[in-house]
């Protein structure tokens, strides 16, 4: 600092001291108990700030994280119109990580062969996906055909403090499914809706062959 001789002084409070010598803005510093800290090496003359260094320094560090902490990153997650429930389960916990930490998620359904041809079971898939996170995510873009890709974007919701009131729980005679149990079902269902599928086009191309 005291090989500048000459230095541009801001006070504590922001006003401009002007050009001072460096050791009288020193001397000027330590009588308020503060640091004189230089912010602009490369003018001229060089400006300096009469602060409490180290609460700028924790502020600055604050700022860097916050500022980190901000930065948003698209992770992509990529399934099938055949995927088993298992499998969408845990990718809906890498899915739910990812949201909790603030990133965006990209889900791609990729169709293989004669699976592009009925679009609707891989747009059922990922609003599936879709409902399993529904608690930390909206859609940000739904599910839209690109090629044999069908991809829909997450964003992840805003955290709340609030509390939710409780819900009034209504009992019924009537049992209910497991919740897994109703999911490979669905599955199951999904397999065979792709198989008649393909049954019906090897048929329908066997009768073109045979005109």
């Amino acid at each position: 600092m005291l090989r500048f001789r000459d230095i541009r002084v801001i006070d504590s409070d922001g006003s401009q001291l002007g050009i001072l010598q460096s050791r009288q803005a020193l001397n000027m510093a330590r009588e308020q108990g503060l640091d004189l800290v230089m912010v602009s090496p490369s003018a001229q003359p060089p400006v300096c700030k009469i602060i409490d260094y180290g609460k700028h320094k924790y502020e600055q560090e604050k700022l860097q994280k916050d500022h980190k902490r901000k930065q948003q990153e698209v992770k992509g997650i990529k399934i099938s119109p055949r995927i088993a429930e298992h499998d969408i389960q845990f990718l809906t916990r890498n899915a739910h990580r990812f949201l909790e930490e603030g990133h965006k998620v990209k889900v791609t359904c990729v169709f293989k062969a004669r699976e592009v041809t009925h679009p609707e079971l891989g747009a059922k898939k990922l609003a599936h996906f879709a409902e399993i996170v529904s608690e930390l995510a909206t859609v940000e873009r739904p599910p839209r055909l690109d090629g044999r890709q069908m991809v829909m974007t997450l964003l992840p919701k805003a955290p709340t403090s609030k509390a939710k009131p409780a819900k009034a729980v209504v009992k019924s005679d009537k049992p209910k499914a497991e919740p897994a149990e109703a999911a490979k079902a669905e599955s199951v269902e999904d397999e065979k809706e792709m198989a008649k599928a393909e049954t019906e086009e090897k048929q329908q191309d066997a009768e073109t062959q045979d005109e």
